[in-house]
């Protein structure tokens, strides 16, 4: 499989990946033959990028960030929630009637051993979502992340578990400030913006007020918007104030949204959200952390389209967690646009006067 921009999406393309709509369920699967009318809902939907398979590419596997059974139920208990408490918003005084403790604990474990499955803690993006099951799906993959973080930093399981529920529930206080305002594509008054900011105090309220949630937990919904050098709100803390578990929310956060399909921006690859990130250490967010994440981050993932300094155009065919930047790359296209008859791969760790530019 390999991964291509939806302009550059065809009649007759195979599918190679699912394609999640907003409560978890697939709305497209991989296999299907992709129409010109698929491809239009698709771009109607946010999609900006597909997986399809092909004669060059149809050995490359992409391995999903979470396995697809679980993704769907994790989805669809945030899903629930999340919906529930935005169509009523007066849920919030009772909120503790709906143990979010003890379901998202359960929620988390499948996730956690889906991670733990894997041949290693490296983050693949693979996984499609539509635009507007963004907020679901966020939550999963966030939390997804810190699992992967949490995991690298030699965590017990109960912190792990903490680690998780707080991540899952983070933006839980999104769910209490008016969906036209938090959906806005446009210019925030500074009174808006404010009221946008109460989301991070309105979930800790909510999460603090649950008997079976920690108060480490709650304080990732709390302070994931504080920045290491006190830029951040609801509260201007710096650095060490910041909770551990919210510092790592923060980063995977802001790693998803950046690599998310949003219908308001562009959708940033692994390599440049990786090139912010390392640029905001020691700024918005802790350096430590931020060396920690990206040495368990696929820059370039598996089925990856990339352009070479020799103007060569490749498909990441293989990652290495100790050379990040240095796939096995399958050549496919010269530097003129004609498409090999003979297909070869490049280990970059052995040709070292190779480098990757870009990727499409």
């Amino acid at each position: 499989m390999r991964k291509l921009h939806i302009s550059e999406a065809k009649s007759g393309d195979i599918l190679a990946v699912d394609i999640f709509g907003a409560n978890g369920a697939i709305l497209l699967s991989k296999g299907v033959k992709l129409t010109d009318p698929y491809i239009h809902a698709l771009r109607q939907k946010g999609i900006q990028y597909l997986y399809i398979d092909d004669r060059y590419t149809f050995d490359i596997t992409a391995w999903p960030m979470l396995n697809s059974t679980i993704r769907k139920q994790a989805v669809k208990k945030v899903y629930e929630t999340m919906t529930s408490l935005i169509n009523e918003k007066s849920l919030m005084n009772r909120v503790s009637s709906f143990n979010l403790g003890k379901a998202y604990e359960k929620i988390f474990k499948q996730i956690l051993e889906d991670v733990l499955n894997k041949q290693d803690l490296m983050i693949n993006l693979s996984d499609l979502v539509v635009s507007n099951g963004y907020f679901f799906h966020h939550a999963v993959n966030v939390a997804t992340i810190a699992a992967v973080i949490g995991l690298a930093k030699g965590y017990r399981m109960e912190q792990l578990f903490e680690l998780g529920v707080g991540a899952l529930l983070f933006d839980i206080g999104m769910t209490q400030i008016p969906e036209a305002l938090w959906k806005r594509k446009g210019f925030l008054t500074p009174e808006e913006r404010a009221a946008l900011h109460q989301h991070t105090v309105l979930g800790f309220e909510m999460l603090r007020n649950q008997g079976n949630v920690s108060l480490a937990s709650a304080h990732c919904a709390l302070q994931h918007h504080e920045r290491y050098d006190g830029s951040g709100y609801p509260r201007a803390i710096k650095g060490q104030e910041m909770h551990e578990y919210a510092k790592i929310v923060a980063i995977a956060d802001v790693f998803d949204a950046l690599t998310s399909a949003r219908y308001h921006r562009k959708q940033y690859s692994p390599h440049e959200a990786a090139e912010y990130l390392s640029a905001a250490g020691n700024i918005l967010f802790d350096y430590e952390l931020i060396k920690l994440f990206l040495s368990h981050v696929a820059i370039y993932p598996v089925a990856t389209t990339v352009v070479l300094n020799t103007g060569y155009i490749g498909v990441v065919a293989k990652v290495f967690p100790d050379f990040p930047l240095r796939p096995l790359v399958r050549i496919i296209q010269n530097p003129y646009g004609e498409e090999l008859k003979s297909p070869y791969e490049i280990d970059l760790r052995k040709e070292m006067n190779v480098t990757i530019i870009r990727a499409v």
